[in-house]
């Protein structure tokens, strides 16, 4: 089957397009720019929101991924809501009339994530009731529209990653590096014990292929979200501790009271909201970030494994190295 994948110039959607290359699928590619050059692969330019950009990369196609969505970070809640809802709907309306029959959503474990620990969180978790951030609050809306459009002639399914890292990653590695450059990597917040799921970038294309591959006529998988993550829960600084030693930087050894770091995320975020008025700031620093940093959040994988025979393809230690040595360039010299 002929696959597209809208968001196919971003990090995740570029490993996705390699990987059903590799596996001898035809891709076509919609994004709102490109980032490569491919002979192999069809690449369509436009906005996702504008049916008469979308329909001519839906041309033949089986089967859609779509992964597209602005930096979490960014906090636009007018642009998340437009790419992550507005333009969601406007990928199944077309979907719908191109006659496509399966479609998968890169959504986000994020969906059932309120700042309070989760261990082995399930997919039966209600959604989060007061999201933290203007991207879990999008990409729950998302994700009900993705799940409610499944049908007998239209077969939906949602994939959960958590924490995708690895080769080409424009975020988690860069932005540790950075800190870390600029003396701001020598604390950790709270007792450093919080377990947290990192998810190698491949073990997140596999999930998405499979998915796809699993969905259609009376298939258990239709309708459903699914976590995909590496298995591995680990210590979220003692992972970050890995990428920065492995670039040759010291790892975080100071302990700040996670209680006290989120109460000053809160005021700063209060005094950028009433400063809003005379000056746009988007601060990286938000009770989000903390509590991701100070939490437990790690999500059970056995309704993949169950449903669609999802298993991680590589390890932790293994996709650590890889993205490593992915990103020698950021070594300290």
């Amino acid at each position: 089957m002929r696959f597209l994948v809208i968001g196919g110039c971003g990090f995740l959607g570029r490993h996705i397009v390699d990987e059903l290359l590799s596996r001898g699928f035809p891709v076509n590619v919609f994004d709102i720019r490109s980032t490569f050059d491919d002979g192999r692969v069809k690449i369509f330019l436009g906005d996702l929101c504008k049916k008469e950009d979308l329909m001519p990369a839906l041309e033949g196609v089986s089967a859609v991924i779509h992964c597209a969505t602005p930096p979490p970070l960014s906090n636009n809640r007018a642009l998340f809501h437009k790419v992550n809802h507005d333009g969601t709907l406007n990928i199944i309306a077309c979907c719908k009339e191109a006659g496509v029959k399966r479609m998968v959503l890169t959504s986000s474990a994020s969906v059932v994530y309120e700042g309070s620990d989760i261990k082995n969180g399930v997919e039966t978790m209600p959604y989060a009731s007061k999201p933290m951030d203007y991207y879990t609050e999008t990409k729950i809306l998302q994700e009900k529209v993705v799940l409610q459009a499944n049908s007998d002639d239209f077969y939906t399914v949602a994939v959960r990653p958590h924490g995708i890292f690895g080769p080409r990653d424009p975020h988690l590695v860069p932005t540790t590096v950075r800190t870390a450059q600029a003396g701001k990597m020598k604390f950790m917040i709270g007792n450093g014990e919080n377990l947290v799921d990192f998810t190698f970038v491949r073990n997140v294309v596999h999930g998405h292929i499979l998915a796809a591959e699993s969905l259609g006529p009376g298939s258990k998988v239709n309708g459903k979200a699914y976590h995909i993550t590496n298995d591995e829960p680990i210590y979220f600084w003692t992972f970050l501790s890995k990428i920065l030693v492995g670039l040759k930087y010291d790892a975080p050894k100071r302990h700040l009271p996670f209680t006290f770091i989120y109460f000053l995320a809160l005021i700063l975020n209060l005094f950028v909201f009433l400063l809003k008025p005379i000056k746009d700031i988007k601060p990286t620093f938000t009770p989000m970030t903390v509590c991701l940093a100070g939490t437990h959040h790690y999500y059970s994988s056995e309704a993949a494994k169950k449903d669609m025979g999802y298993r991680p393809i590589v390890s932790l230690d293994d996709g650590i190295e890889e993205t490593i040595r992915s990103f020698s360039h950021l070594s300290k010299k």
